[in-house]
């Protein structure tokens, strides 16, 4: 009679890691970096218009205005942002598109184009205007008020609405109070997460701390049984001085500026 002896699986098989941990810790790395840049991203979309229709005009000089008609499509459609820059009433000629208050009503900005000009005796200057898309032209003549008179520059596409949008009450409101208390949540969540990823974290750490070849620790890396480095600060430290600083637990020279 013949006796069988199991074979047992080389030293290398057996300290694999599961194929579960690995393809989870590379979808949550993933994620992970989806998130940093999208967060990025709108950071940078942030602050650019910031720069641009808030800090630009008080520095640069220019002015920015949402379109609200469609008097000037197809160049200026309605919800574009028009940029205007200044310069002399007296450099102001035909064909021009310039922004300026008309003289009935409520003096409202429009933005048309320049059909005639006429230069008082007195260094006044009168200017006719009509919308491209209008038939017909503006009904008033208009006396450009001071030295200086708006020039539209450039057109923005589509801006206006997001502006619109954000000054209405319940997207202000989101802005002002829902913000913070994601971020917030965010970091909390950094800190404490739920046992088991921390567990399948600590897994994925010492599996790639270990030889395979002799399953010892490789040398020159030493971990601890919370996956981090010994004396190296991981992300869920930087998760909890976050979060201390926003809820204003943190180091008193971090929170006074």
């Amino acid at each position: 009679m013949t006796a069988v002896l199991p074979l047992r699986a080389p030293a290398a098989a057996r300290l694999l890691p599961p194929v579960a941990p690995a393809a989870l810790h590379a979808l949550r790395a993933t994620a992970a970096f989806a998130g940093r840049w999208s967060v990025r991203l709108l950071v940078a979309a942030a602050v650019a218009a910031f720069a641009v229709l808030a800090a630009g005009p008080h520095l640069m000089g220019y002015r920015t205005m949402t379109m609200l008609t469609a008097s000037m499509s197809p160049g200026i459609d309605p919800g574009d942002v028009v940029v205007s820059t200044p310069l002399a009433v007296t450099d102001v000629t035909e064909g021009m598109v310039i922004s300026y208050h008309i003289p009935i009503d409520d003096h409202r900005v429009v933005t048309h184009r320049v059909t005639a000009v006429e230069h008082g005796p007195d260094g006044t200057v009168t200017v006719q205007t009509r919308g491209d898309a209008n038939d017909h032209l503006d009904p008033w003549t208009a006396v450009l008020q001071g030295d200086t008179a708006y020039r539209v520059r450039a057109v923005i596409p589509e801006v206006g609405h997001l502006i619109t949008a954000l000054r209405t009450p319940a997207v202000n409101h989101a802005l002002v109070y829902g913000v913070p208390a994601l971020l917030a949540g965010w970091l909390l969540l950094g800190i404490w997460r739920p046992e088991e990823d921390a567990v399948a974290e600590e897994d994925a750490t010492d599996d790639d701390a270990t030889d395979p070849a002799v399953g010892h620790p490789a040398s020159g890396s030493l971990t601890t049984r919370t996956g981090q480095a010994v004396g190296g600060r991981g992300p869920r430290t930087a998760h909890r001085l976050a979060a201390a600083a926003l809820l204003g637990h943190g180091h008193p020279e971090q929170v006074r500026q």
